[in-house]
């Protein structure tokens, strides 16, 4: 796997915590960077703690499931896209809650990185080097996770949506990317 596309997944994963980062910022009246490197430290944990299981689950069951491992990945990120496209546009209250105490922060880190435990298996169907993917998501994830407090402490809620949109696009993408990939469609592509 590319650093390119390892990038865009990165960016695509963090998508959720960004959002609640920027909810979280909202409801800061004043800007805590103490709060807002603790918020990216549980949501870029969790990002790369979620696909480290989801990757040893996959290697466990990867020789039953090897011909159609393109297709399940394709499928997973494929839903997962789905869920947070539609999750984006659903009518839903947000909540704004500025609290970092552990057990609000495990919830939402648990919540946001559920779809980073599907892309593990994914990885361990692509065999990638799963130690420095998910250090990489990590901390990408961290810092758009701190950037998303401070731009929910400036600007409110007007960009959530959007993110999560942009951040289920970029995995439906990058599974038909995998499939097409696999298929032989895409073999040209530097990335």
């Amino acid at each position: 796997m590319s650093l390119l596309t390892l990038f865009i997944t990165a960016v695509g994963l963090s998508m959720d915590a960004f959002a609640v980062s920027v909810c979280k910022g909202l409801s800061m009246k004043k800007l805590s960077w103490k709060k807002a490197v603790i918020i990216g430290l549980w949501f870029g944990g969790f990002q790369a703690l979620m696909p480290t299981l989801g990757y040893l689950l996959g290697t466990r069951f990867k020789g039953y499931v090897n011909a159609i491992d393109h297709w399940i990945a394709f499928v997973l990120l494929a839903l997962i896209g789905v869920s947070m496209v539609r999750e984006a546009r659903s009518p839903e209250k947000d909540e704004t809650n500025d609290s970092t105490d552990l057990k609000t922060m495990f919830l939402l880190a648990v919540a946001t990185s559920i779809d980073a435990l599907a892309v593990g298996v994914t990885y361990a169907f692509l065999q990638v080097r799963i130690l420095p993917a998910v250090s990489f998501i990590g901390i990408i994830t961290l810092i758009l996770s701190i950037v998303g407090v401070k731009i929910g402490n400036m600007f409110g809620l007007k960009y959530k949506a959007k993110a999560e949109i942009f951040g289920g696009i970029i995995l439906i993408l990058m599974g038909l990317k995998i499939l097409l990939e696999h298929l032989g469609f895409l073999n040209w592509l530097p990335f």
